[in-house]
């Protein structure tokens, strides 16, 4: 029997519940920071759950959280899926948290249907994919594929001073009897299970995306020098003004980015003024630029004009700026097997479906560099996002696992 048929609405919705009163906040939402205590207490409960299952836990030196489901040759490469638990500082219920519950309801789904699978199947639950109290984010996945030296990881420090090495080592302490290994080991395939964060799913009447990839960004800070001077008696003429510099900048940049289809992301979400008093005029000025787009040619086109815009009003306005990339992220496009058998489940089950790509990073992203990877989203709400606000409905939710669980028990049998 499909284990699809065996996902329980109101089950998986009540973990979600319960999940989220762990780092409730007043308006509805959660605060659970990475590698916290209240983490720390997330992960006790995952553990529980898994273990009622029959799941065996154990971590890595990352802090990465794995529940193994046995299958019939122990050896043989396992299937993973999962998401993570850490959430913004006023972050929802779902981001995240429902790719690891997804996962876990998935198994439980295949024990209840009686279905045994010839690989494994672990149920991951990343550390810091959000990347809100310790830089970078998607730490615990980018640890596991080995695209960033561990080193540099756990000598991220939060805005208290204290580091990532730190604050693992209690998260660790808080479940001393789960085995420790090091990151890393061979996958079969990975597939995550996420909300969509965005409005396309629910604008079309879509109840599954099956995402095809991530989407590129490329990240830059903008440095603009101008004179400070008094307001009130220097002429506009003679003004060198860091603000009107790099508001035209601001402006140039976006006609740059301007794009019909609105596939371009861009968006400036920090900006300093400097000196900040209301009389004197700015001389500098500090602003920051995410530019997102899913095709590669069209990432580098528009990525290395940046600077060349902002140089072009630097000196119609006759102030200097200096543009630094801070990072650069490529198109991931996800293993088309793995695509085709979301796609396929979807239809199956009679769930209207939307092809689309991720506009949002996740730890997908670094398992695609090791195995066939894949994604499967679910509406949520006005497509509100890291937001207490965030929101999505008991039946898109087990609409999303019953795929996971029929993809995974499909691939595990591979």
């Amino acid at each position: 029997m499909s284990p699809s048929r065996h996902v329980d609405v109101a089950r998986l919705w009540r973990r979600h519940m319960e999940m989220a009163a762990i780092g409730a906040l007043s308006r509805g939402g959660v605060n659970r920071p990475a590698l916290s205590p209240l983490d720390a207490d997330a992960r006790r409960r995952l553990v529980g759950w898994g273990r009622a299952l029959g799941l065996e836990p154990f971590q890595d030196t990352m802090g990465n959280l794995f529940l193994r489901r046995a299958g019939d040759e122990p050896g043989a490469a396992p299937v993973m899926t999962g998401s993570h638990l850490d959430t913004q500082p006023t972050g929802g219920k779902f981001d995240g948290t429902y790719g690891v519950l997804a996962g876990l309801e998935a198994l439980e789904a295949m024990n209840e249907a009686g279905r045994r699978t010839r690989r494994p199947i672990v149920l991951v639950a990343w550390t810091n994919e959000e990347g809100a109290r310790f830089q970078p984010g998607c730490a615990g996945s980018a640890a596991f594929a080995g695209h960033a030296p561990m080193d540099r990881l756990l000598a991220a420090v939060d805005r208290a001073g204290v580091s990532v090495d730190t604050a693992l080592a209690d998260v660790l302490a808080s479940q001393p009897d789960l085995p420790v290994l090091p990151p890393g080991f061979p996958v079969h395939a990975y597939v995550e299970a996420h909300i969509e964060q965005g409005p396309r799913l629910e604008n079309e009447g879509r109840t599954v995306g099956v995402v095809t990839g991530i989407q590129g960004a490329r990240w830059f800070a903008v440095e603009v020098g101008g004179v400070e001077a008094h307001a009130g008696t220097t002429p506009m003429a003679v003004r060198r003004d860091a603000l009107w510099g790099a508001v035209n900048m601001v402006r140039a940049l976006r006609e740059l980015m301007h794009d019909p289809t609105d596939v371009v992301r861009f968006n400036v979400g920090r900006f300093e003024v400097g000196p900040g008093s209301p009389n004197t005029v700015p001389g500098r000025v500090f602003f920051t630029i995410d530019f997102r787009h899913p095709d590669a040619a069209t990432l580098v086109r528009l990525g290395d004009a940046v600077a060349a815009v902002c140089r072009r009003e630097a000196e119609a306005c006759g102030v200097t700026v200096a543009v630094t990339e801070t990072s650069n992220t490529p198109p991931v496009d996800f293993d088309a097997g793995v695509v085709s058998r979301i796609a396929a489940a979807a239809d199956r089950l009679g769930l209207p479906r939307l092809d689309m790509p991720s506009g949002a990073g996740h730890d997908a992203r670094h398992l695609a560099a090791l195995c066939p990877t894949g994604m499967i989203f679910v509406p949520c709400e006005k497509g509100i996002s890291h937001n207490e606000a965030e929101n999505a409905t008991p039946d898109h939710l087990a609409a999303g696992t019953k795929v996971l669980a029929d993809v995974l028990a499909d691939l595990a049998d591979g």
